[in-house]
């Protein structure tokens, strides 16, 4: 079986890699970004109805000021950080299972929302709700080698990820992509020897993509 790179910042990458070896995959963390918080100034919780979640590192890097917001209602982008924000004392309204803008599609529109997320944030697209960001976290790049001398497949987490990557890859048809969502495959490109999106947006699913894309490049 071919390596599996897992490229998604510390803690994650580790789960990761724990979960794909307990499926039998030659999985080998290499972090393209590290998570590091950014100062910000705590909201009043009285001037929103809820809070949106979209990363477990936000709930990891927002300090004080988000358990200041316990109170409100919380949309979860995702299982994982759904159990992050539940851990830490926060109330789930409701938990989606695809991307941000299906999940705020389903919920009321006339929510006053805050979201507490990364640098590189994605505006959601055609959003109800009036939403206010406040970047709490931001990805750090960190000095890795470059890809592609070997045949291998990629796990990408995130569109910036596959950015990155697309940038070290220094031979992409080396190279099978198995992307978290639609928007991470097509940041990655093309040229590649394969690229595939997993059906939803979580560990589960990413990793099944992964072990047929493992076997085909056994082939």
């Amino acid at each position: 079986m071919k390596p599996l790179l897992v490229l998604r910042p510390e803690p994650g990458a580790s789960a990761t890699v724990e979960r794909a070896r307990r499926a039998g995959l030659d999985a080998v963390a290499m972090p393209l970004f590290e998570i590091e918080p950014v100062p910000w100034e705590a909201q009043e919780a009285a001037g929103f109805d809820a809070l949106l979640l979209t990363s477990a590192n936000a709930l990891r890097c927002g300090g004080e000021g988000l358990q200041s917001l316990r109170g409100l209602k919380a949309y979860a982008v995702g299982a994982v950080t759904a159990e992050a924000a539940r851990e830490a004392g926060f109330d789930i309204a409701a938990t989606g299972d695809s991307d941000v803008d299906r999940l705020l599609a389903s919920i009321d529109g006339e929510l006053k929302v805050l979201h507490p997320c990364g640098e590189d944030r994605r505006a959601p697209r055609g959003a109800r709700q009036q939403i206010t960001p406040v970047v709490v976290y931001r990805a750090k790049p960190l000095d890795v080698p470059t890809f592609g001398h070997e045949r291998q497949v990629a796990l990408l987490h995130s569109p910036r990820a596959a950015r990155r990557f697309a940038e070290l890859a220094e031979d992409r048809r080396a190279i099978s992509i198995a992307a978290i969502s639609a928007a991470a495959a097509e940041a990655a490109g093309s040229g590649w020897h394969a690229v595939e999106a997993a059906e939803r947006p979580d560990d589960d699913a990413l990793l099944a993509l992964a072990e047929r894309l493992c076997n085909n490049l056994a082939r």
